[in-house]
């Protein structure tokens, strides 16, 4: 029998405010919902406990400024989201379950290659973190992840901008129109990495038809045309109609169609603030398309009266979308500073606001150019209003000699030679070996 994981963590000690969206009931309710319906009862459904992840696992996607000690006390409820989250990828690596939904929060699409803090409600990123342990320990080669969260994941995008084998495609509202602004069709992927990154913003309105067609007729052919080993669907649930942070038109049963179409190895919670009126139903729908059974007579209470984007509406603008996307070539930007490794380094300038929190973070990003790996990347990085400056060295899986040796040569730079750098981390993937550097105590494994 072909089996379904799915795991609960409702972080109950986690929460932003009494009021906030992102609270613990986002979770009960679905709970609830799901044991009055039977189905955890289900012959095929195969439920698993939480488990916390190391600062080790982490560490092998992102980099937490100024040093990830600092972090260690406020991370517990994000560690065991992400822990889980590599729960149910190991059970599906080992064919214990056929595919599986982690039910966890807190989020994580927002978070990025570097963390200051928390931004969008993310800290940590669960399916990065997910990916990169499923890489380093168990060889998997490709991962596609397609994010159907109403906002952009930029921060997943972000930690595989520059990995030819990590499809990243979003399905979001336009950044014109919703937090966090991004994810516009140029925004294509780094020079070793071009175009495996997709943006697919649309417009205000978009209901089941329009999302199906998207799917159907542009997602899916990408997904084919990559055959990827695993594919990872960042679960979002704010697209529905009655949440109170989008403006799409998203219903239960089409959040099923999405399920049954993309197959999913894994789906991961992300966003959804509509705590009663929509995520019980919602997730009810996802779990019975990734368990085979039928979900169409999943209805949420409340009746969808808003005005839907026609499909022959739509079906113009993707065209036009589409156009624009092929018609993009890259274009960058080399900038090699003095101390750089042999080789061409493409320039990359961010700057990332922490919403959460209120600051931002400047970002100076530089990628070696390379025809037989990811590149190695170097990232210089400073809070808003500090004097704190931190780098990050990442060698990146199958990295090639040069790439590696670059990767090195940067990181003894950074100890011996920037005065003005507090802290450091080398990432090196292709070993699975993480390093942390801190001007006052040194260096430390993890």
């Amino acid at each position: 029998m072909k089996r379904t994981g799915i795991l609960f963590f409702p972080a109950f000690d986690w929460s932003l405010g009494d009021s906030h969206p992102e609270r613990e009931e986002r979770l009960l309710y679905t709970q609830e919902q799901l044991f009055e319906e039977g189905i955890l009862d289900l012959p095929q459904i195969k439920q698993y406990s939480p488990r916390i992840a190391s600062l080790h696992e982490g560490l092998r996607a992102q980099a937490l400024f100024p040093n990830p000690g600092v972090h260690t006390d406020s991370l517990d409820a994000h560690l065991i989201a992400a822990g889980s989250a590599i729960l149910l990828g190991e059970a599906r690596v080992s064919g214990d379950i056929a595919n599986g939904f982690v039910l966890a929060r807190p989020p994580g699409h927002h978070s990025g290659a570097t963390v200051w803090g928390n931004r969008g409600f993310c800290t940590l990123n669960n399916e990065a973190i997910l990916v990169n342990h499923l890489r380093a320990r168990y060889g998997i080669r490709k991962i596609a992840i397609v994010d159907t969260d109403v906002h952009h994941g930029d921060g997943t995008q972000d930690i595989f901008y520059h990995d030819p084998n990590v499809l990243f495609i979003s399905l979001h509202q336009d950044g014109r129109t919703l937090y966090p602004g991004s994810g516009f069709v140029n925004e294509k992927g780094g020079p070793n990495a071009w175009d495996q990154t997709l943006n697919i913003p649309l417009p205000p309105g978009t209901g089941d038809e329009g999302y199906h067609y998207v799917l159907e007729n542009w997602v899916l052919p990408r997904l084919q045309a990559f055959a990827p080993d695993l594919i990872i669907n960042s679960a979002g649930q704010d697209n529905h109609f009655t949440d109170p942070l989008a403006a799409m038109n998203l219903t239960a049963n089409g959040y099923g169609r999405i399920t049954e179409l993309l197959k999913p190895d894994l789906a991961v919670l992300e966003g959804g603030y509509s705590i009663e009126g929509a995520l019980p139903y919602v997730n009810l729908a996802i779990l019975l398309a990734l368990a085979g059974e039928d979900y169409h007579h999943v209805r949420e209470p409340k009746k969808l009266d808003r005005p839907v984007l026609a499909l022959a509406t739509l079906k113009p603008y993707l065209e036009e979308l589409k156009k624009q996307h092929q018609t993009i070539k890259p274009s960058f930007t080399i900038q090699n500073k003095p101390f750089f490794p042999k080789g061409n380094w493409i320039y990359s300038p961010h700057s990332i606001y922490y919403d959460t929190e209120g600051f931002q973070e400047t970002r100076h990003d530089y990628i070696r150019e390379c025809g037989q790996c990811a590149g190695t990347v170097y990232i210089e990085s400073r809070r808003s209003l500090s004097s704190q400056k931190s780098m990050l060295v990442r060698i990146p899986f199958q990295a090639c000699p040069a790439c590696e040796q670059a990767g090195y040569e940067l990181w003894d730079h950074l100890q011996h030679h920037s005065e003005d750098t507090t802290s450091g981390l080398l990432q090196n993937q292709l070993h699975d070996q993480l390093t942390v550097w801190n001007r006052k105590e040194g260096l430390r494994e993890f």
